[in-house]
C-alpha cells in the first residue's frame, strides 16, 4: 500500500486553517502472488508408475522395497524392513499413535490400506530420517596408518576473530571440536615474567589465554563429536623449564587420553582406529641451548628460545606478514628474530649456537607426531626417510612446490604427513581453496574456522564424508603407483572422464518457518534461484544456475545439471541458494556442501545450512543425484 496527499479544492480560508496538517488518503494496492503446495515433480511420478505396475496408483509393499532397492540404491533392505518403512509412513500420515495397530504383519488392514500413493512415498521422500543424501556411518577403512587420510584441522583454533588483535580463548577450541575438528593448533609461548605459559599469537596484539584452559577444553570436548584421535600441532616457543611445566600440564589434565608412541623411531604411523579415543601430541622434540658463552649474551639458559617451531604467520619468501610484525611487547620478550625465521620444524634450527637434543624427557615423551623440517632444495624437503614426520608449509610454499613437485609431494604423503597453513596476511582469518591441499594428498589442510565463507564451506563439505567422523580415507589414485612406476600428478595425469553426475533440483520449502515475511523483501514473497557447482581438480570445476521463480515461498525450479567429473573422489557440489534483489547485492537463502563419491543416488531431502554452517529446522531443496556412464551418457535422457 502507499499513502497519497489530498488533491481535493478548497477555499483559501481552509487551506490557511489546514496547513499545520498532513490530511492523506489511503491507497491500497493489490498484488497478488503464487501460492502452492508441494506437488510430487514429474520424475517422481514417472518413477512411480514405473515400480507401481502398469500406471498403477497404488505402490505395494514389494513394490516399494524394489523401489528403494533399484532407484534409491538402498541394495540390502529387506522386505521386513521396507514393511516397517511403511507402517510408520502410514501412521505418520494417519497420525496413529498406536503402535500395536500399525504394527508389521497387522491382519486388521486390507491390502489397499498397506499400500502406498504417490503423494505418500512424496512426502515420505521429503523426510530426512530415511532420504538424507549423505550416509551418516562411519564406513571407510580405518585401519590404514594416519597418512593415508585427509584429516579435519583448524588453524589458530584459540583465536575467536582476525588474526592480529582479536581475543585468544577456550571457547573456539570447543566450538570447532563440537563441529568435528580433529586437529587443534595451540601457540605456546612465555609470560612476559617469562615463569609461565600462555598461549597467544605471537608479536601480535592479541589478548593470551592459559594452556590450562585450552587443555581442558580439548579433554571435556575432544570426542564429543568423533570417537577418533584428536591431535594437537603445537607451536613451541618455550624454555626448557617451561617445556617440562607444559608435560606435567598436559599429563595432569589429559591423563590416560595421553598417547605415548611405543618406539622412539616412528617408522609408521599408527591407524585412526588403534588411536580411538586418544589425543596425540604433534610438536619438534626441541634443542636446547647449553652454550654457557651464548647464554650471556641471551640471559639464562631458561630464557632462551629454540624455535622448534617457528612462527607460522610469514610469507613464502620467509618475510614477516604485517601480521607478524606488530611487536607489542618488548623485543627482549620475542623469541630470537633468526629461530623466528626458521620453517617450522627445521631439524638444523639453532645447532650453530650450540643446541642439541637435551630437552625434558618428559616432554619429549609427549611427542606422538615429530615434527621435522630438512633443510636445502624443495626436493631435499620432501626427501623420504626411514622415520616419518610432520612437515608444515604455507598455502603459497605449497603452490611454488607443486609447480615443478608434484608428484614428490604425492610420494612425500603417501608415507608422512604435510600441513599446509594460510598464508600470513589472511589477517582477517580468510581461507585459501582446500583443494590445492588435497589434490596433492595433503593431510591437514589448516583452516581458519572464525571466517564464515565458501572456502570454508568447502571445508565442512569434504568433512561430511565418512559419517562426519574427522577423517576421510584418501583416493587409491593418491595413494597407489602407477602400473609403469609413475606417480599421480593432479596437473599433468588426469584420467579420463570416470562419471557424469547428474543433478535435479526440483522444488525448496521451509523458509516461511525459518524467516519473517520481510526478511527478504519488505513488500513480496521471495525470488529464490539455485547455484550448482563442483569445486575439485581444476579439469572437473563447472557451476550452473537454476531459472529465478519469482514470488514464491516454494519455488519449483524442476531443472536438470549434468557434470563430468575427472576425479569425482574428490569432488565436492556446492549447492547455494540466493534470493533475486533488483536493487543490490542478492540475499543469501542457504548453503550445503556435498562430498560426490558418498552422494546417495535416487530422490533425496538435502538440508540446508547458514552462513556458520548451522543446520536450519525446516529449510531444504528436493533434488536428485545420478551418476552415469560417459559411454552411455547419450542413450540416457
Amino acid at each position: 500500500m502507499s499513502l497519497a496527499p489530498i488533491n481535493d479544492s478548497s477555499s483559501k480560508e481552509e487551506e490557511e486553517d489546514m496547513k499545520p496538517y498532513n490530511n492523506y488518503k489511503l491507497v491500497v494496492i493489490n498484488r497478488k502472488y503464487k501460492s502452492n503446495d508441494l506437488v510430487p515433480p514429474r520424475d517422481l511420478k514417472e518413477t512411480f508408475c514405473k515400480f507401481a505396475g502398469g500406471g498403477g496408483s497404488r505402490m505395494s509393499v514389494d513394490q516399494f522395497r524394489c523401489f528403494l532397492v533399484e532407484h534409491q540404491g538402498h541394495v540390502d533392505i529387506t522386505l521386513s524392513e521396507s514393511e516397517q518403512i511403511v507402517n510408520k509412513i502410514l501412521k505418520a500420515r494417519n497420525g496413529s499413535n498406536d503402535e500395536a495397530h500399525w504394527s508389521a504383519g497387522d491382519d486388521h488392514r486390507t491390502k489397499q490400506q498397506r499400500e502406498l500413493t504417490l503423494d505418500v512415498v512424496f512426502h515420505f521422500l521429503l523426510l530426512n530420517d530415511f532420504n538424507d543424501p549423505l550416509k551418516s556411518e562411519v564406513h571407510h577403512d580405518m585401519e590404514a596408518p594416519l597418512s593415508h587420510y585427509f584429516i579435519y584441522t583448524g588453524h589458530n583454533s584459540y583465536l575467536t576473530g582476525n588474526q592480529f588483535s582479536s581475543e585468544c580463548s577456550e571457547e573456539p577450541v570447543i566450538q570447532a571440536l563440537q563441529q568435528g575438528v580433529r586437529v587443534i593448533e595451540l601457540d605456546l609461548w612465555p609470560t612476559s615474567n617469562k615463569d609461565d605459559i600462555k598461549v597467544v599469537h605471537g608479536r601480535t596484539l592479541t589478548t593470551p589465554v592459559s594452556p590450562r584452559k585450552c587443555l581442558e577444553a580439548i579433554k571435556k570436548y575432544a570426542f564429543f563429536k568423533s570417537e577418533y584421535p584428536v591431535i594437537i600441532t603445537i607451536e613451541d616457543h618455550l624454555t626448557r623449564d617451561l617445556r617440562t611445566k607444559f608435560a606435567e600440564m598436559a599429563t595432569e589434565i589429559l591423563g590416560d587420553l595421553l598417547y605415548y608412541p611405543q618406539a622412539e623411531r616412528l617408522t609408521e604411523f599408527p591407524s585412526p582406529k588403534s588411536l580411538k579415543n586418544k589425543i596425540i601430541i604433534s610438536t619438534k622434540p626441541p634443542k636446547e641451548h647449553l652454550n654457557k658463552s651464548i647464554d650471556v649474551d641471551r640471559g639464562s639458559n631458561n630464557d632462551v628460545q629454540d624455535g622448534s617451531e617457528s612462527s607460522e604467520e610469514e610469507t613464502s619468501s620467509g618475510q614477516e606478514s604485517p601480521d607478524a610484525m606488530a611487536k607489542p611487547e618488548t623485543e627482549d620478550k620475542m623469541a630470537d628474530p633468526e629461530t623466528e625465521k626458521k620453517e617450522e620444524g627445521d631439524s638444523n634450527a639453532g645447532d650453530q649456537n650450540g643446541f642439541n637434543q637435551q630437552c625434558s624427557a618428559d616432554y619429549k615423551r609427549l611427542i606422538g607426531i615429530p615434527a621435522k623440517n630438512i633443510k636445502g632444495s624443495i626436493k631435499d624437503k620432501l626427501r623420504i626417510e626411514e622415520e616419518v614426520r610432520r612437515l608444515s608449509w604455507s598455502e603459497l610454499k605449497l603452490e611454488e612446490a607443486s609447480e615443478s613437485h608434484g608428484t614428490d609431494i604425492i610420494r612425500f604423503t603417501q608415507r608422512n604427513i604435510l600441513r599446509v597453513y594460510p598464508k600470513g596476511t589472511r589477517v582477517q582469518s580468510s581461507n585459501f581453496k582446500p583443494h590445492i591441499g588435497w589434490m596433492y594428498g595433503v593431510q591437514m589442510v589448516a583452516f581458519n574456522m572464525q571466517k564464515h565463507g565458501k572456502e570454508l564451506w568447502l571445508m565442512q563439505g569434504m568433512f561430511r564424508a565418512n559419517g562426519g567422523c574427522g577423517y576421510v580415507k584418501k583416493p587409491e589414485m593418491v595413494m597407489q603407483n602407477r602400473p609403469n612406476g609413475e606417480l599421480f600428478d593432479p596437473e599433468r595425469t588426469l584420467p579420463e572422464g570416470k562419471t557424469i553426475l547428474k543433478v535435479n533440483v526440483y522444488m525448496g520449502h521451509g523458509w516461511s518457518s525459518e524467516f519473517s515475511p520481510t526478511h527478504f523483501d519488505r513488500f513480496s514473497p521471495p525470488d529464490f534461484y539455485t547455484k550448482v557447482s563442483i569445486d575439485g581438480v581444476p579439469a572437473d570445476c563447472a557451476e550452473k544456475q537454476t531459472s529465478v521463480i519469482k514470488d514464491n515461498w516454494l519455488p519449483v525450479w524442476e531443472e536438470e545439471f549434468r557434470f563430468p567429473l575427472t576425479m569425482p573422489e574428490l569432488a565436492l557440489l556446492q549447492i547455494i541458494v540466493r534470493e533475486k534483489d533488483q536493487g543490490g547485492k542478492d540475499d543469501f537463502g542457504g548453503q550445503t556442501c556435498l562430498p560426490v563419491s558418498e552422494l546417495r543416488v535416487g530422490f533425496r531431502s538435502v538440508p540446508l545450512y547458514d552462513k556458520k554452517g548451522e543446520k536450519y529446522k525446516s529449510v531444504k531443496l528436493f533434488m536428485q543425484f545420478q551418476f552415469i556412464d560417459p559411454k552411455n551418457a547419450g542413450s540416457v535422457e
